[in-house]
């Protein structure tokens, strides 16, 4: 059942002791470049949200259906094959004539498992029944390399209906972005992007979902009742020159904070693309009453970024070091993986 109470509104500002750096980039590419029988690209395209699997990147990408596994130092990549869509092809494009039809997988996380290790990920739910999926990987434990054991894929409907029906959460145009799993919960970070309609306008917000009910339902959906949606935030990001900051991905930063990607695109609802002004990382504290904080990125020349930053995790062998990727909206590019150097309170010190 949905949480009746009003959602928390948390204002993110501009804070100019925050510095965001790119150092590096590399385009990603697969290692054993384009399978025609999979019908996957040589490279990877279209980069959304990311989580470590030893020492590798597990990347989803919202128009192929593929996940990358990425060694962030090459940006050489192997493939984790997911089912075909529409006429038996895995890449969805405009040139293609077959965009609609993209599963649009956009959010990922790691959730716990005591087999190994265990990745979620959710569909957009941009467009009703083509992407509300989600999709759970599997992988054992072996060192610094696990190995994929199992993919999962299961539409559902019901659930992603019960969250557009929160329109405190889902406001004009639902878009899921993001997700983290804490304290037991899965939080999801849906993009405002677009225009008002019927009365309802776009929104940044988050709501959390039992992990453990979640489970449950994806098991047997059929039998299971749908998990309660709870605690809805409502964010205001700020803006790049009058267009404003949605979210593209979120990690946990510390144990008192959670950190965000957004970007400002102006595009005119959540299945377009539009010019991007630019992208920031910004920073939410486990007690939203204080606030949140963000920078604007900048290249290594220390000029404004103007891609689109849509997945991120840390450097987990240096705090002040973060991965991004950027989605370039051209299918035909490679996405760049970006080593983001970090300085200033990050954590509020």
């Amino acid at each position: 059942m949905p949480d009746s109470s009003a959602p928390r509104r948390v204002r993110s500002t501009l804070d100019p002791s925050l510095h965001a750096r790119i150092v590096r980039r590399v385009p990603m590419h697969y290692a054993d470049g384009t399978c025609v029988d999979t019908d996957r690209p040589g490279h990877v395209r279209a980069a959304s949200s990311m989580a470590w699997v030893g020492n590798r990147i597990a990347l989803v990408q919202d128009d192929v259906n593929f996940v990358a596994l990425v060694d962030p130092h090459t940006g050489l990549a192997d493939a984790i094959v997911l089912p075909a869509g529409k006429d038996d092809k895995r890449q969805f494009d405009v040139e293609r004539g077959n965009k609609k039809h993209k599963m649009d997988i956009e959010a990922l996380t790691r959730v716990p498992s005591d087999r190994g290790i265990m990745l979620v990920a959710f569909g957009s739910g941009s467009r009703r029944k083509r992407r509300d999926n989600l999709l759970t990987l599997g992988f054992t434990q072996h060192g610094e390399r696990p190995e994929h054991e199992s993919t999962s894929l299961v539409s559902l409907p019901e659930l992603y209906a019960a969250l557009r029906s929160q329109s405190d959460f889902a406001g004009s145009d639902m878009n899921i972005e993001g997700a983290i799993y804490i304290d037991g919960m899965i939080r999801l970070f849906g993009r405002g992007n677009g225009d008002a309609a019927d009365d309802l306008h776009p929104l940044d917000a988050t709501c959390d979902i039992s992990w453990t009910a979640l489970q449950a339902y994806i098991a047997r959906p059929e039998s299971e009742n749908i998990p309660d949606i709870t605690c809805i935030t409502q964010y205001a990001l700020g803006d790049v020159e009058g267009v404003a900051l949605g979210f593209t991905d979120a990690i946990l930063f510390d144990e008192a904070h959670v950190m965000y990607s957004a970007a400002a695109e102006a595009s005119k609802d959540a299945e377009s693309d539009g010019e991007v002004g630019g992208s920031v990382l910004g920073v939410i504290p486990h007690d939203t009453r204080a606030g949140a904080r963000y920078a604007p990125i900048v290249d290594e020349r220390g000029a404004p970024f103007d891609g689109k930053i849509e997945g991120l995790v840390r450097d987990p062998s240096d705090p002040m070091r973060a991965l991004v990727v950027v989605d370039v909206d051209d299918h035909r590019r490679p996405s760049e993986l970006c080593e983001i150097v970090l300085s200033g309170p990050w954590s509020g010190h």
